[in-house]
């Protein structure tokens, strides 16, 4: 541990004393299995903001070679953390593919494979039988739908909710409880599941099963009554020396983000915060990643630490690799967005450097600090001093360096 926390230190520009105190009262996590030889990450309090990307087959597509560039374009791209969402044939084998293939933390969702295997056979026991194979094979962070209680299953409906459970881990806990009438096995057999994650050092992401689908969701009983459950699991994984992510919505209201956020850091005792957007509009279909960015940035910048990616295909099916793309890119632009605000100077002297750059024209420093490392195809002049074609020879930035005279005012000549 002492080693990893001072290559993040080292990575994020913050002292190794700093970090070691924030890791050590859980508003920090470092991410990485102690089997893989991987860079660990850093994600919490006082660190830039993180980006995570969902790939894996499914029982309709499962094709490895094309799972393995999603995730390779998704690291190219930006992101820090790719997590396997695999359901379709080889599960395991497409797991250990993607742990090979790329060097960055790899987080996988085990009651996937264990309900794929058993259905609604599946017992306790077997479901701590993957998390374990799972947690050997290296994986950095498993998403754990710890909080959604028997109880809470059973008050779910149509009438209580426009879509009960938009999660699919929460899914399968809820109907496996409802079937069986048994509580959750993540939470009864919660110690259990922390000797796993403290042996093999791997952070829990404490998923939210009830995150809301849907806008007019946002906020309800069982949203919140979950993330309470989630504070009262958070100290007792502290207390067995386990780190914890939370895991946070969903579908939100523009104007309740900031509000959910602050209401998460107090239930959760500032652990590290992961939403998945939050998408701001249920409307955007086909273009969720601009949704997912604007609360993105506006969740990041109020104090979450980690974003799921939404990609073009969120709702309408499994994303393709120029959705990865896509997806990243939105999310890398909102974390940005939210670390000039976090982080201050120490993130925009980016800015501020292509901002200097576009004044004269210097193309090629645009493209080094842009964002989207493939900005070159879309740059059609690359050489300075030219402008481009949206304005040509009306070029505002030509048109002033024409009338405003460049030597230094200071010079008058005395």
């Amino acid at each position: 541990m002492i080693q990893n926390l001072s290559s993040v230190a080292q990575a994020e520009g913050v002292e190794e004393s700093r970090l070691r105190r924030l890791v050590g009262i859980g508003h920090t996590t470092i991410v990485k299995n102690a089997r893989r030889d991987i860079p660990a990450l850093g994600i919490g309090e006082g660190l830039s903001t993180k980006i995570n990307a969902n790939i894996g087959t499914s029982p309709l597509t499962t094709d490895l070679d094309f799972e393995l560039e999603k995730a390779r374009v998704a690291v190219e791209a930006g992101a820090h953390t790719v997590m396997d969402l695999s359901t379709g044939a080889g599960i395991d084998e497409t797991r250990r593919a993607i742990l090979k293939a790329i060097d960055v933390p790899v987080g996988t969702v085990p009651v996937y494979q264990a309900f794929a295997e058993k259905r609604f056979d599946m017992t306790p026991e077997a479901l701590l039988h993957v998390i374990e194979a799972q947690c050997k094979d290296g994986v950095d962070f498993i998403t754990v739908h710890c909080g959604i209680r028997l109880e809470q299953a059973r008050r779910l409906s149509k009438k209580t909710r426009i879509i009960p459970v938009t999660s699919r881990g929460g899914s399968v806990l809820a109907a496996w409880m409802l079937k069986t009438g048994q509580e959750n096995p993540l939470y009864a057999e919660y110690d259990a599941l922390l000797e796993i994650a403290k042996e093999y050092d791997v952070v829990l992401s404490l998923g939210d099963a009830l995150r809301p689908g849907s806008l007019l969701d946002a906020n309800d009983y069982f949203q919140n009554s979950e993330l309470e459950t989630l504070g009262e699991l958070t100290k007792r994984a502290r207390q067995a020396g386990v780190q914890v992510i939370i895991e946070g919505p969903g579908h939100m209201p523009l104007d309740t983000i900031v509000d959910n956020v602050k209401y998460q850091k107090l239930v959760c005792d500032g652990a590290p915060y992961y939403v998945l957007g939050p998408l701001v509009t249920d409307t955007a279909l086909g273009y969720d990643h601009i949704s997912g960015a604007i609360g993105g940035a506006i969740a990041a910048a109020a104090g979450v630490d980690f974003l799921c990616y939404v990609t073009p295909a969120e709702h309408v099916g499994l994303p393709d690799v120029e959705d990865v793309e896509k997806g990243v890119i939105a999310s890398k632009i909102a974390a940005h967005a939210a670390d000039i605000v976090k982080l201050g100077g120490k993130a925009r002297c980016e800015d501020e450097r292509i901002s200097r750059a576009r004044g004269v024209l210097d193309w090629h420093t645009m493209e080094k600090y842009a964002l989207d490392k493939k900005t070159r195809a879309r740059i059609e002049k690359a050489k300075n001093d030219e402008p481009c074609t949206m304005c040509g020879d009306l070029c505002a930035l030509k048109v002033c360096d024409d009338l405003i005279d460049k030597e230094d005012p200071k010079d008058d000549g005395a």
